[in-house]
C-alpha cells in the first residue's frame, strides 16, 4: 500500500504551516498537528509557486528553494504529489471560472485524492467543498 494522508496543503498553508504556524486558524493547526502521525500531500505546483516568488523576490522565507525542499523532504510526512497527466486533465475539466493555474491544480490534486484541502483562500474555499480552515 502506498503513502496515505489525510489533507492536500495549499501552498500557502505549507508555508504557513512550516515558517510561521500562528498564521494558521485553530483548525488549521489541529489539523496540521496530525501532519506528523498521518502525513499530508503537497502539489508539485506549490514548490513552483514558492520558488517563483523567491526568485521575483516577492516572497523571502530566508532560504532558498533548495534549502526548503530539503527541510520539507527531511519531514519525512509529506508526500509530493506530481502534476502529471491526470491531474492536469482534471485541472482542465473543472467547472471553475477561476483562472490561477496553480489554485486549480491544487483543487484537482485533492479531488483526485479525494481529500480536504488546508486553506485560507477564498476562492478555492467557495469552490471546493472539502476546506479544513
Amino acid at each position: 500500500m502506498g503513502f496515505v494522508a489525510m489533507v492536500v496543503l495549499d501552498t500557502c498553508a505549507l508555508l504557513w504551516w512550516t515558517l510561521d504556524p500562528d498564521r494558521l486558524s485553530g483548525e488549521a493547526q489541529k489539523a496540521c498537528e496530525q501532519i506528523y502521525d498521518k502525513g499530508a500531500y503537497i502539489s508539485s505546483i506549490s514548490i513552483w509557486e514558492i520558488g517563483i516568488k523567491i526568485e521575483k523576490k516577492s516572497l523571502n522565507i530566508g532560504e532558498d528553494i533548495q534549502s526548503y525542499m530539503r527541510r520539507l523532504l527531511l519531514l519525512g510526512s509529506l508526500e509530493i504529489v506530481p502534476v502529471d497527466e491526470t491531474i492536469w486533465l482534471k485541472n482542465l475539466a473543472l467547472e471553475w471560472e477561476h483562472n490561477d493555474p496553480v489554485d486549480r491544480t491544487i483543487v484537482a490534486t485533492a479531488m483526485s485524492l479525494d481529500v480536504p484541502i488546508i486553506t485560507k483562500d477564498d476562492s478555492i474555499r467557495n469552490f471546493y467543498q472539502k476546506i479544513i480552515w
